[in-house]
């Protein structure tokens, strides 16, 4: 009982998001070291529609299941194989060293980025702390 009660959707979602955004956060990092790297093209990584697409097929119940490797799926088969992609964004100002990153849209991409992680965390410590106290019979 446990188990399920830990791999739930809402577990599965808050831990998945855990790790998304872990890695969100090694890519801005990544552009805001490169900031004054001359032909550094600025990246992001894109994992919310997917994760949001994800959960949504699952809610209604609409994911399929692929038994043979040449099937055809509607998109993530589970929370767990989301994965994001990695979108580079090319400098379109035609002025200067050709670098993409702007300084101030990382920041608050950083800010951003901290806060869910801060959020999902705390959600997730919530479940468990209530877990926890399922499971004493207070």
């Amino acid at each position: 009982m446990i188990g399920k009660l830990l791999g739930d959707q809402t577990t599965q979602v808050l831990k998945k998001s855990l790790d998304l955004r872990a890695k969100n956060q090694n890519f801005i990092a990544a552009n805001i070291a490169n900031a004054e790297t001359p032909g550094y093209s600025a990246v992001k990584f894109q994992f919310e529609d997917a994760l949001a697409q994800a959960i949504d097929q699952r809610q209604a119940g609409a994911a399929l299941t692929a038994t043979d490797p040449r099937h055809i799926t509607n998109g993530a088969a589970s929370i767990a194989a989301v994965g994001g992609r990695i979108v580079e964004i090319t400098d379109q100002t035609g002025v200067g060293d050709k670098n993409s990153v702007s300084v101030d849209d990382e920041m608050l991409e950083l800010s951003k980025n901290e806060l869910m992680f801060e959020t999902s965390a705390q959600l997730l410590q919530k479940k468990i702390g209530l877990l926890r106290y399922v499971i004493a019979g207070q």
